[in-house]
């Protein structure tokens, strides 16, 4: 991680501190949500019914929507291409920003390839690794939260290879087809290896009391499809879940974190 990385402040994205202080009051202690973990891909419609139709009753709601990394299973722009089958979530997001809802993306371990098609075109803000934000008086550090388990060395080394600027380049050189496919064998393979990790929760809930040490109300977080809310010190470790088996989300309301099912 830079030294820029480690050094960034709390901000209110997309907008500037200036344009912050603009919006009205009301606006501000709107509910804010957090979601993680759908993994859509081309053989599960059902889930993507479900996150269209959530998306659909928090539009005239939220200020915010997080999404906390793998709403995809996969994501990997072309110049001229993108993923057909996801249409109707993109349908789905754009309904949000175009209501006002600011929609920010933190990429996750399966969609870390996140190209501009969903910043020009859907009006999402995506952003790297993590985020630190402050909504309803409370300081909160956001990151999907791949590679903090204490056995995740070999995946941390994988993830480094995998977003390798030339490998990137190479996997562009691919045939549409051929690269979807290996994705899906590469995506799989992703998702055995860390379902061993997930019960392994200490690396999260140390990472969590870091940061609630140094000065955090709450930490929010996904990746282990455990839905969570855990009183760690004076703050917070928050587990969005997934939407896999638990079709869970996290909403901050009137200054309280609540943990949701959608049914």
């Amino acid at each position: 991680m830079s030294n820029k990385q480690k050094n960034k402040k709390p901000i209110n994205p997309p907008n500037n501190e200036k344009e912050h202080q603009k919006l009205h009051h009301k606006n501000l202690w709107q509910p804010v949500y957090f979601m993680s973990d759908a993994h859509l891909s081309f053989d599960n419609p059902s889930t993507e019914k479900l996150i269209v139709r959530f998306f659909d009753e928090i539009k005239h709601k939220a200020s915010h929507l997080y999404i906390l990394g793998d709403l995809f299973d996969f994501w990997f722009e072309y110049k001229y291409a993108i993923p057909a089958s996801y249409l109707k979530t993109l349908s789905g997001l754009l309904g949000l920003t175009e209501k006002g809802v600011q929609v920010i993306y933190l990429p996750g371990n399966h969609d870390f390839w996140l190209g501009k098609y969903l910043e020009s075109q859907v009006g999402i803000k995506i952003v790297d690794e993590h985020l630190d934000v402050v909504h309803h008086g409370k300081k909160i550090h956001l990151i999907h939260g791949d590679g903090l388990a204490y056995e995740d060395y070999g995946y941390r080394l994988l993830k480094k290879i995998f977003r390798f600027k030339p490998n990137i380049w190479l996997y562009k050189l691919l045939p549409v087809n051929i690269a979807y496919k290996l994705a899906l064998s590469t995506s799989g393979a992703s998702r055995r290896y860390t379902s061993g990790k997930r019960n392994d929760l200490l690396g999260y809930y140390d990472y969590a009391t870091t940061k609630i040490k140094s000065g955090f109300d709450v930490v929010i977080m996904g990746h282990t499809h455990i839905p969570e809310i855990k009183k760690i010190d004076s703050g917070l470790y928050i587990n969005s879940g997934d939407w896999i088996k638990h079709y869970s989300y996290v909403v901050l309301k009137e200054g309280n974190f609540e943990l949701r099912y959608f049914k």
